[in-house]
């Protein structure tokens, strides 16, 4: 399998260099030469395979031979090592739980599955290789965690100050070791800047830079695994799927629409987001205009600029009316998304987070045009990583899951930066 620049599809390299690089050298993002549709027979009997087997089946056609089939095995097992459930809310409306991780967020999937191919990679020699990564919030946790101890691996993570909940900020600047934080007087957007000039800045070029972001190939691809999870556990409802997601950067949804570009029977996808509204406004007019980010209470959504949207137009061929067949987008309000969580709780008894809840009205939104169909939406975060909003507004205590205990009386260790400059020289320094 070979993957090219959307910037210049000329520009092809292997899974691994793809991985090594996150980025082409001309700025664009990297996406697979070929997406061949899995057997018939794979989805007739995929309520007969594990979750190992059906996340091996989906992936190794983008891994190739770059990874021996044995080793790739492991690093599944290693992958999807916890649960994801689908919880009934309502009549024909289930919320996808993809917090059961370490980090208690959807991330923790992509950034296993990419911290233990980069260990492989990096298996036989002593060069070392910096991850440097952007997080609007769990991806730098997720990350963190992933990568804490792997061999020949630094990660630098730039997080927007101020802008991430508390225990999301613990979750990425308490662990030492290789990892360490920048905390960047900033937006998401600003951070992602950084990160994206980083790669593309010449007198960096000896770091053997890459990123944990889902522009990388391995921190995006392996995220296709739980909506097959989804499609065998609501098969024998035999009815259609429609799956609303919270985006912010879109990496997860444009996971979940690669897909379905693979055969998986998902009938929508909704793109739920909070005030950043770019692609609901793009769908609407045309017209891709980007607005200054504005900070929400759906903090990992704050995303004026999301990268991954790039790759859904690529699978459209650039055709918004090919993708409004499979795709709609809205966006919501704070107000209405403390609403939701209430809902949710008193209504359905569910306890929900902001992005989850984001997720709820997409689906909520899109339903009555879909008659006769079930919904789903993901729930990417443990409703702990924003205790202060969720109790506040239900009036309720949350109980603190161990993996959250464990940190809290750990002491927040950040480097404050500016600038991209002050990036630059922090890793010269490494």
């Amino acid at each position: 399998m070979n993957y090219y620049s959307l910037n210049n599809p000329n520009h092809k390299v292997s899974f691994r260099e793809a991985v090594m690089q996150s980025i082409a050298p001309d700025n664009g993002l990297y996406f697979p030469e070929t997406i061949t549709p899995l057997p018939a027979s794979f989805y007739e009997t995929i309520t007969a395979l594990t979750n190992e087997e059906i996340a091996f089946r989906v992936i190794q056609p983008f891994v190739g031979n770059e990874i021996p089939e044995t080793v790739l095995k492991q690093i599944i097992q290693d992958t999807v090592c916890f649960d994801f459930p689908v919880i009934p809310v309502a009549d024909n409306i289930f919320a996808l739980e993809l917090y059961h991780g370490p980090t208690m967020a959807f991330k923790d999937v992509g950034a296993r599955f990419m911290s233990r191919c980069l260990e492989y990679f990096n298996r036989e020699n002593d060069c070392k290789t910096t991850v440097l990564v952007a997080t609007s919030g769990d991806t730098g946790g997720a990350v963190a965690n992933g990568f804490l101890g792997t061999k020949n691996v630094d990660v630098v993570i730039a997080y927007p100050g101020g802008k991430v909940s508390a225990i999301q900020e613990l979750q990425l600047t308490t662990l030492g070791a290789n990892i360490s934080a920048l905390e960047v007087d900033g937006t998401f957007d600003d951070c992602q800047a950084m990160v994206k000039k980083a790669f593309s800045d010449a007198d960096l070029a000896g770091m053997h830079l890459t990123s944990a972001n889902s522009i990388n190939i391995a921190r995006w691809l392996p995220q296709m695994f739980y909506f097959f999870f989804v499609y065998k556990t609501l098969k024998s409802y035999n009815k259609p799927v429609i799956l609303a997601c919270p985006s912010g950067n879109f990496g997860n949804i444009c996971a979940g629409m690669l897909s379905k570009r693979l055969g998986l029977p998902i009938a929508r996808f909704v793109a739920a987001t909070n005030a950043n509204d770019t692609v609901p406004r793009f769908l609407a007019t045309g017209t891709y205009t980007p607005n200054p980010t504005v900070a929400t209470i759906s903090n990992a959504m704050d995303v004026s600029s999301p990268s991954n949207f790039v790759r859904i137009l690529e699978l459209y061929q650039h055709d918004l009316k090919q993708l409004e067949q499979d795709f709609s987008s809205f966006s919501f309000t704070d107000a209405a998304t403390l609403a939701a969580i209430k809902e949710l709780y008193r209504e359905n008894g569910y306890l929900s987070e902001p992005h989850g809840a984001v997720g709820y009205l997409g689906l909520q939104q899109e339903m009555p045009q879909q008659s006769g169909s079930i919904g789903v939406f993901l729930e990417t975060a443990h409703p702990i990583k924003f205790a202060d909003i969720v109790a506040s507004s239900l009036n309720i205590t949350l109980p603190v899951p161990e993996q959250i205990e464990r940190i809290l009386n750990k002491e927040k260790v950040s480097h404050k930066i500016k600038s991209y400059q002050e990036l630059k020289n922090y890793l010269m320094k490494k």
